[in-house]
């Protein structure tokens, strides 16, 4: 389920400045679900800040295996409602028995609460804007005595062979999990298997919501315990492929149309081309070491591509040498030593010369 407007509710506090425990809003709904916010005066972590929170209403009501996925920031209004601070938005992840509030333990510095504006009356107004992303019920169908024990970790009979082979591939996986409580192991098995499922996905099929959602997961899990340095490499690679442009595919093809037009130019001139005559030769070979630059510039962008581009390096190389046999060592020379100045990124090798 996702809630495709974005929510807001404004929460006013009173007498702000002589509050000292945390102060919990009126309950409001996003998404079809129930929130609150969760404010500290005086800073939940530490006292120099003011602590902000997004949290899920009645937890213990909701059926097991419930999941709320979330982008929410949190805003500080004055008495007429002009917006003077805005937290950065955070996508969080709220689940059963893991984590039920997300937000900001340093929010705003409280010296900054002086400034002019922000407590007016002695009031504070907090505004929070939240778009809850997806709402999972989890429902056992399946009953407890319907699951399997897979290396302490009970999960259902359809997930067993899943688990199985995950820790035959990554025996230690598990071996400083902290929590002893069955049920909340079920529960993070659960969301590991779920981004494993999606870290199998096509690089640019991920959304970027997903890849937000599969970080916030990874920290999640790691932090209870689990051995994940694979799928942390996993997501690296998978963030930093999404991060080469699609115009970079264009453009590499773009270079090779050009490369085959010039070959069969030159082709052409060799030809017709006499020893006193290189004028035209020389012109496309210029040509030819100005887009050999931009190859360069094109190849800097996206090692996706380093083997094309290489490639066409080759083309362009195979030109000079065509061009040279028509055009004397005069042309030659003047191409200069662009060629060696090339940079070869195939694989993790580089090499100016």
């Amino acid at each position: 389920m996702e809630d495709k407007k974005q929510t807001s509710f404004t929460f006013e506090i009173d007498n702000f400045s002589e509050k000292e425990a945390g102060r919990r809003s009126p309950q409001f709904l996003a998404g079809g679900c129930e929130w609150y916010i969760q404010v500290y005066s005086n800073g939940e972590l530490v006292d120099d800040h003011l602590s902000m929170y997004l949290g899920v209403a009645n937890p213990e009501s909701l059926r097991l295996g419930w999941k709320r996925r979330a982008s929410f920031s949190f805003l500080l209004l004055n008495q007429s409602g002009k917006e003077l601070y805005r937290t950065k938005e955070l996508c969080a992840l709220f689940c059963d028995q893991l984590t039920t509030a997300w937000g900001r333990s340093k929010a705003l510095p409280l010296k900054k609460l002086q400034e002019k504006g922000f407590l007016e009356n002695k009031k504070l107004i907090v505004k929070v804007e939240v778009k809850v992303i997806e709402v999972v019920d989890e429902a056992e169908e399946v009953t407890r005595k319907k699951m399997l024990d897979v290396q302490g970790f009970k999960v259902l009979h359809s997930q067993a062979v899943l688990v199985s082979r995950l820790f035959e591939k990554h025996p230690d996986i598990a071996v400083n999990f902290k929590p002893k409580n069955q049920q909340v192991k079920t529960t993070y098995m659960i969301f590991l298997l779920h981004l494993i499922e999606t870290l199998k996905k096509r690089p640019h099929s991920i959304s970027e919501t997903e890849i937000w959602i599969a970080g916030n997961e990874l920290i999640v899990l790691t932090e209870a315990g689990f051995e994940l340095d694979w799928l942390k490499t996993k997501l690296h690679n998978i963030s930093f492929k999404r991060m080469l442009s699609y115009d970079n595919v264009s453009r590499v093809q773009e270079f090779e149309n050009q490369v085959k037009n010039l070959k069969a130019e030159v082709s052409l001139e060799r030809k017709t081309t006499t020893y006193d005559n290189c004028s035209r030769v020389q012109k496309l070979e210029k040509q030819v070491k100005n887009l050999t630059a931009e190859l360069n510039i094109e190849k800097e962008k996206s090692a996706t591509y380093a083997t094309k581009v290489y490639a066409l390096e080759k083309t362009v190389s195979d030109i000079i040498e065509l061009s040279s046999t028509r055009s004397g060592t005069q042309s030659r020379s003047d191409l200069g030593d662009f060629k060696t100045s090339t940079i070869y990124v195939s694989g993790t090798h580089e090499s100016r010369q």
